[in-house]
């Protein structure tokens, strides 16, 4: 009876391994098979454009005008600083250009009053040229008629005092010529140091708008300095933890907070080396957010890293430091929603897990 129980046990209990091992062998040869056409991580999160509100001069918090997590819009004022400083630079700044436009003016004036001395002098010289025309006519006349005169007192044709009174005429005339020409030359004379005083006061007047130009920039630079001192939002988007606080003294440069901004979403996977074989541009995406875990979503790889994710850390490995030990790298990838609705999107927080399926196949 036992032989026989057994002989009855045996087809079953060999029936029922044939399909273990049927449905194992299936169920490895699909998993084979999906990981031979698909790679997956779950070191993956969202990303979202982040942009860093920094202070462009340095000073003092004088007001915070924003919260932690607060929505704010392109435009919306942050933080202000105390602008004293600033004030006093920008009118210093306007009053060494009222300074240089007074010198511009004074410059000008000399200029115009050097103008009209040339033209003057010009006249005088002028003048003097045409009075020395008709003193050499009157001194040749005088000649002619001294010459005559001395034939005429040799033949005792006239007295002596005759001939005298011509001598004395012509003697006057060669006087008064040589008192012509003299002036002359003095006209000449202060003509050209008119003239140069004229040339100096044109270069007074370029260096003079040079000046106000400089002034200018000055003023400009003050009141751009100025509108540093009232911090503006460059975005719309959610601001981050804000750590300023009244009266804490900022450095030029330094980065206060962040905005995140609500315009796109994707996701950075981060893939070990050995996955990135079959991957390229533009492979479906299956994607599983943990903050949904009921819903499913899709995309598509957007780039691959030129680089892995360790070449950008603050202190990349040096290998050749002599302590090797290889470590599978991993590198960043770039995937993009497709088809993602807004009322998911604004739900959606930068740094929130995710775990990705690429098909490569």
């Amino acid at each position: 009876m036992e032989n026989q129980t057994k002989n009855k046990k045996s087809p079953v209990f060999g029936i029922i391994l044939t399909i273990v091992i049927v449905v194992g062998a299936i169920y490895g040869y699909k998993k084979w098979s999906y990981s031979n056409a698909h790679e997956e991580t779950d070191d993956a999160q969202i990303a979202s454009n982040v942009s860093p509100v920094i202070s462009k001069i340095s000073g003092y918090v004088a007001e915070v005008r924003v919260k932690d997590n607060q929505f704010v819009k392109k435009g919306d004022t942050l933080i202000i600083l105390e602008n004293k400083d600033q004030l006093m630079t920008l009118q210093q700044a306007e009053a060494a250009l009222g300074t240089a436009k007074s010198n511009l003016n004074t410059a000008q004036a000399g200029a115009a009053a050097a103008n009209k001395s040339i033209s003057t002098s010009n006249a005088a010289v002028a003048t003097a040229n045409a009075q020395i025309e008709a003193a050499k006519v009157n001194v040749w006349k005088t000649t002619q008629d001294l010459k005559r005169y001395e034939n005429l007192v040799k033949d005792h044709s006239i007295t002596q005092q005759q001939y005298d009174q011509v001598l004395a005429a012509k003697q006057a005339a060669d006087k008064q010529l040589q008192i012509l020409v003299e002036q002359r030359n003095q006209a000449a004379q202060q003509t050209g140091y008119v003239s140069s005083q004229s040339e100096a006061t044109s270069q007074q007047i370029g260096v003079a708008s040079s000046m106000i130009k400089q002034r200018e920039v000055d003023v400009q630079n003050a009141k751009l300095n100025l509108s540093y001192t009232v911090i503006t939002a460059k975005q719309d988007g959610y601001v981050s933890k804000i750590p300023v606080q009244v009266g804490q003294f900022l450095q030029a440069g330094a980065q206060l907070f962040s905005i995140v901004l609500n315009n796109d979403k994707w996701i950075v996977a981060n893939f070990k080396e050995t996955q990135l074989n079959k991957m390229v541009e533009g492979q479906k995406v299956e994607i599983k957010i943990d903050a949904f875990p009921d819903d499913e979503f899709e995309g598509v790889v957007s780039s691959i890293s030129p680089a892995t994710g360790s070449t950008f850390s603050l202190l990349p490995p040096d290998n050749a430091s002599g302590n090797f030990v290889k470590v599978v790298q991993r590198v960043p990838v770039k995937i993009t929603f497709k088809d993602l609705k807004p009322e998911v999107a604004k739900k959606l927080r930068a740094g929130m897990n995710v775990l990705v399926d690429v098909e490569v196949k």
